[in-house]
């Protein structure tokens, strides 16, 4: 997206903002409150911008939270567009979601660059000769959403066989050769079908497996052409996962000052900032599984049980140089060597999960390990490096004048050198993996990391499954060096951030994202309320005669409750749990009644979740049971959602690994790991979970909690001092349900 704007040359100094100037486009008549079809003038968002204004101006760190309808994504825009115009500094706004992301680039973005040139006008003042400049922002998502066109045509080459016969992916894998003719931006978005994850993952590009200059597509290259376009972007709009990848290679020896994952910039607006830790931390993990291995030995060398038909990279590579370079036996051998090594350690593993689902390893578990599952990683590596040995020599035997760049056989997607390329990246695949292993094996050497096992189900290569992961224990360090030291100006924005009133009411995000550790810079901070008539418009509700959830009957009475509730709504419901067991359970309780009823019924794992929700966003009587995810993200505004029920107050189960080993953490430090990480963490995600009922000002609802612990425990008065004043029925189930009854119609 681009926008001509006139603008003065003059000495090349920082120019501060004038926060008037800017602030006056958003009040009553100014130029972009006059493009919005139903403006209404907030305080609280010119409140906001004056803070980001400042953070600006004063090369100043920020963390602001602003309710739901306070605008934010105009209160930071505004200084971002107008600052990296004026002063020829990029900008880079992150978000944690991809929708969001596509809601600023396609939406908000241009009707604020609409208003730019009278607001720059303003700002830049006279001076020299007048130039034009043209303002540019560019959409960046992650590298594994744009399809890769060399992997595509090599996929186009596989034979038949090696594609499910029972879910389509021949058929679509030829429906993305005809869409990517006409792609725009070879965006996965662009698809008018979600395709198999087994089959994106084999054509999508990916950073190990990119050639670069040497590829044959380079010219047309939907990422090389997304890079040459962020190159010249005043703002890039990209989301946590990217921002961290970029943040993670300048920190590690790549720099500040040239492109790496993305081009060069000096400041920084992180909006969804509230799971900016659970972002990094995802992103900072690593793990394997019995399946991913099965897959990619898979994609080197395959053959048939019956049969002498062989398939495979490594195949594809020979019948390419015109001569024998796979032992077969060898190859044969090795495989199946790392196969059983892999059913034996994934065997134990599922065994070590049987009772919770997971298996931390610890010190005191240390017999376990050794005697049921240490053995079992050794065979993995030593098998993988093996393996990869092999394979390493294999690769040795082509002639140098074959593999040499830019030397094609037959056509340009079928090179020497990109089959290798892809081989090689394989290869580092395995290479990591072993190097996992020995990571699990030394566990006690790397306090600073959790290493965890968890059980999956529902796959079609065995009943059970494990998954290996080692995540970090603490990422605030990180963060503090590689983002808030760094960067001129950080501007972070949630609807959550705090915890309770007051001065320290940002200590706990503060801590646990690495803005706490900051010394040496200013960092402000501000609450930003949302100007929504929750007072009148909301009823919290709570029955007191609900059992706690360790209590005899707790989901007896949720599963009847929720059916009860949502009856009387109508449907228009968001019924959030903490574990799918219980959500299961109250679906099959709600749903023969509420059929009855003619209330279409929905629950997480139907469908994929951007489908799932688009389905239950287009028919306002529907009702939703979800989990995990579905307590933030959900935008349902109107009729749509009358009802919110949260199932339980979000606590996060005691056998979670990773939250086990921080609250040991914090105990070891001489915190009290409940007041000081669970209840905050819990109090965070309750606030996102109430915040999906009001999404405009004319909204009106209920939400109603079935967990008495909010009125029973003292640590409930937290929970319900942070949601904003509302009406409120704190009665016995059959009271509330009459008071439902009365406050919805």
């Amino acid at each position: 997206m681009t926008v001509h704007i006139l603008m003065h040359a003059g000495k090349h100094i920082t120019k501060k903002l004038e926060p008037e100037t800017i602030i006056s486009s958003l009040e009553q008549g100014g130029s972009i409150a006059s493009s919005l079809e139903h403006f209404e003038p907030r305080q609280s968002q010119l409140d906001l911008m004056r803070l980001v204004i400042r953070a600006f101006n004063e090369d100043s760190l920020a963390a602001a939270e602003a309710g739901t309808g306070v605008g934010k994504s105009f209160a930071y825009l505004l200084p971002a567009m107008c600052f990296a115009l004026l002063n020829k500094e990029r900008v880079v706004i992150s978000t944690a979601t991809i929708t969001l992301q596509q809601q600023l680039y396609e939406k908000d973005i241009p009707l604020v660059a609409s208003a730019l040139p009278s607001i720059l006008a303003s700002l830049s003042g006279s001076g020299s000769a007048a130039i034009t400049k043209q303002f540019k922002a560019v959409l960046v998502k992650g590298r594994g959403n744009y399809v890769c066109k060399r992997r595509l045509e090599e996929a186009l080459k596989d034979p038949p066989h090696l594609f499910p016969s029972d879910n389509n992916e021949l058929e679509n894998l030829n429906a993305i050769h005809v869409w990517v003719e006409k792609a725009e931006t070879g965006s996965k978005s662009e698809l008018n079908f979600v395709p198999q994850e087994s089959l994106w993952s084999r054509i999508c590009s990916e950073v190990d497996l990119c050639m670069g200059s040497r590829c044959n597509c380079r010219e047309t290259c939907f990422v090389m052409t997304l890079r040459r376009d962020a190159a010249d972007a005043d703002i890039l709009v990209v989301n946590h996962h990217l921002l961290f990848a970029d943040l993670a290679a300048r920190s590690d020896s790549a720099g500040y000052e040239s492109t790496v994952v993305l081009p060069p910039y000096t400041r920084i607006i992180i909006d969804e900032a509230h799971n900016i830790e659970e972002a990094a931390t995802s992103f900072f993990s690593d793990e394997f599984s019995r399946i991913g291995v099965f897959r990619n030995l898979s994609r080197l060398y395959r053959k048939k049980r019956r049969g002498t038909a062989r398939s495979g990279l490594l195949i594809r590579l020979e019948a390419l140089l015109g001569s024998s370079i796979v032992s077969e036996n060898r190859i044969a051998d090795s495989i199946e060597n790392i196969r059983k090594a892999m059913d034996d350690l994934d065997e134990a593993a599922v065994e070590l999960c049987f009772h919770d689902g997971v298996f931390r390893l610890t010190h005191i578990k240390d017999e376990i390990i050794n005697s049921r599952i240490k053995t079992n990683f050794i065979f993995v590596r030593k098998n993988i490096n093996i393996f990869t040995s092999l394979v390493n020599e294999m690769l040795e035997q082509i002639p140098e004048e074959k593999s040499s760049p830019g030397v094609k056989i037959s056509d340009t997607s079928n090179s020497i050198e990109s089959l290798v390329w892809e081989i090689k990246s394989i290869i580092r695949y395995f290479e990591n993996i072993a190097n996992l292993c020995s990571s699990f094996m030394e566990y006690k050497e790397n306090p600073d990391k959790v290493f965890w096992i968890e059980k999956n189900t529902g796959h079609q290569q065995g009943s059970a499954w494990a998954r290996f992961s080692q995540t970090p224990l603490d990422i605030a360090h990180d963060l503090k060096e590689s983002l808030f030291d760094v960067f001129k100006t950080v501007v972070c924005v949630s609807a959550t951030l705090t915890i309770g009133q007051g001065q320290d009411s940002f200590n706990f995000w503060k801590n646990r994202s690495g803005l706490g550790l900051v010394e040496k810079k200013q960092a402000l901070t501000g609450v930003f309320p949302s100007p929504f008539p929750y007072d009148t418009s909301v009823l919290l509700g709570v029955p007191m005669d609900a059992p706690l959830p360790t209590e005899p009957g707790y989901s007896t009475f949720v599963d009847s409750a929720c059916t009860d509730l949502i009856e009387i709504a109508g449907g228009s419901s968001l019924v959030l749990f903490t574990s799918y067991t219980s959500l299961k359970s109250a679906y099959e309780t709600a749903k023969p009644r509420l059929k009855e009823i003619g209330i279409p019924v929905f629950k997480q794992g139907d469908d994929d979740r951007s489908r799932l929700l688009k389905t239950f966003l287009e028919d306002s009587s529907s009702v939703l049971f979800a989990t995990d995810s579905f307590w933030e993200g959900v935008d349902a505004p109107g009729d749509t959602l009358r009802l919110v029920i949260l199932a339980r107050l979000p606590f996060k189960t005691p056998n979670d690994p990773v939250f086990e080993a921080r609250c040991e953490k914090l105990e070891q430090e001489g915190f009290n790991s409940f007041m000081d990480f669970s209840l905050p963490e819990a109090v965070m995600r309750f606030r996102q979970g109430f915040g999906r009922l009001m999404r405009r000002s004319s909204d009106r609802g209920m939400v109603v909690v079935l967990d008495s612990r909010l009125l029973k425990k003292s640590y409930g008065r937290i929970f319900l001092d942070s949601l904003p004043k509302t009406r409120s029925c704190f009665n016995e189930l059959k009271n509330l349900l009459r008071n439902a009854e009365d406050f919805l119609y």
